[in-house]
């Protein structure tokens, strides 16, 4: 089964570690045996983290442009209610999952626009769009995937402002650079060889120095100092 998946990942953090900005999304296509994406689209955003949720609509776009390149079987979303499909959902089941009072007036705002998008999907593809969340296992390729490239996207913007930026990662997850490609590998037990990429087509890794280190106020959690090198 081939399946499209999308999540949004990492963010800039102040100085005690608080997150300011939700860094990259990415949507994936994730073939058998489900380890990384075989192709992806991803978009710097540097969305307010206060409006993190909202991120589902601009993900469940782009999972709708990336099946304009690649055939899927079903599309996984990261939405914790029960994998129940999208264009299914009504208001009135809501009412029998175990969500709190803001999160169900969340999705109530944001129903109508996923219903469309899951609609479209739908109709012109005819594969159904789930709301599978974090028991997905693409949505956790998509995930790795977005904080990769997240560290590239603060590179480059570590590289044009000439100030040191602090990245928080995705959870659960560490970095590591190959010539040209950045690596996002989870450390997760049950996942040690599912990982997620990014290619520097830019070449803007190597202008920066990158320094890791454990977020002192997540546990589970590492973030990354990106310094720009300054020229000799």
């Amino acid at each position: 089964m081939k399946i499209v998946a999308a999540d949004s990942a990492a963010a800039l953090l102040d100085g005690k570690f608080e997150p300011l900005s939700i860094v990259a999304v990415a949507a994936v296509l994730v073939n058998p045996p489900y380890r990384e994406p075989s192709t992806c689209l991803a978009e710097p955003i540097f969305a307010d983290a206060k409006n993190g949720h909202d991120l589902v609509i601009h993900e469940a776009e782009l999972c709708k442009d990336l099946l304009t390149k690649a055939k899927a079987d079903v599309v996984h979303l990261d939405m914790s209610l029960r994998g129940v499909s999208l264009e299914k959902l009504s208001p009135i089941q809501f009412s029998n999952m175990r969500v709190s009072s803001r999160a169900r007036r969340h999705l109530l705002k944001i129903l109508p626009k996923l219903r469309k998008i899951s609609a479209e999907i739908t109709r012109t593809y005819r594969i159904e769009v789930l709301a599978v969340g974090k028991e997905s296992v693409p949505v956790r390729v998509a995930e790795l995937t977005a904080g990769a490239y997240a560290i590239l996207y603060a590179s480059e913007k570590t590289v044009k402002e000439g100030r040191t930026v602090l990245l928080g990662l995705p959870s659960r997850c560490q970095h590591r650079l190959a010539q040209n490609s950045v690596y996002l590998h989870s450390l997760i037990a049950a996942e040690h060889d599912v990982r997620g990429y990014a290619e520097d087509a830019k070449g803007i890794l190597k202008k920066v120095n990158i320094t890791e280190t454990l977020n002192p106020c997540a546990r589970g959690f590492r973030a990354l100092k990106i310094n720009p090198k300054t020229s000799e």
